[in-house]
């Protein structure tokens, strides 16, 4: 191959590609650009962001919004209250407070397991019924 033929073939890819991000940005629920830019806004700025990934987070995000319309559907009024929006975006604003308390329950459930076991021993070890030693399950 020459040179020239080289050329025209990196074009053709390069335009390829173009075509294949505008068929993508098309079924993008919002405005890729728009996506990039917030994202660099709140990454550090040597971060390189991939194509998937723009595109990942545009669908991920489209997919939040329409869980939320979703839920603000099953409201029976005909105009959308700000409370109802507050309500409906709550587990997305508050997922670390969430995951907190989801913790807190969970050691606390641990506790009161280890607390039961206990009872179970000195149950077993001081209420006996027979005079016959008990295997512990």
């Amino acid at each position: 191959m020459n040179e020239e033929e080289i050329q025209q073939t990196e074009e053709e890819q390069e335009e390829e590609q173009e075509q294949q991000e505008e068929q993508e940005e098309e079924g993008l629920p919002f405005a890729k650009a728009e996506v990039v830019r917030l994202m660099k806004q709140n990454l550090d700025s040597d971060k390189m962001i991939r194509e998937r990934v723009k595109v990942e987070m545009n669908k991920f995000l489209g997919d939040v919004l329409e869980k939320v319309c979703k839920q603000l559907n099953e409201y029976p009024y005909t105009t959308i209250e700000y409370e109802m929006l507050k309500e409906s975006i709550y587990p997305y604003r508050n997922v670390e407070r969430i995951n907190e308390e989801k913790e807190r329950i969970l050691k606390h459930l641990d506790a009161i397991k280890a607390d039961c076991d206990a009872l179970s021993l000195d149950v077993r070890k001081t209420l006996k019924l027979k005079d016959v030693e008990d295997t512990l399950y």
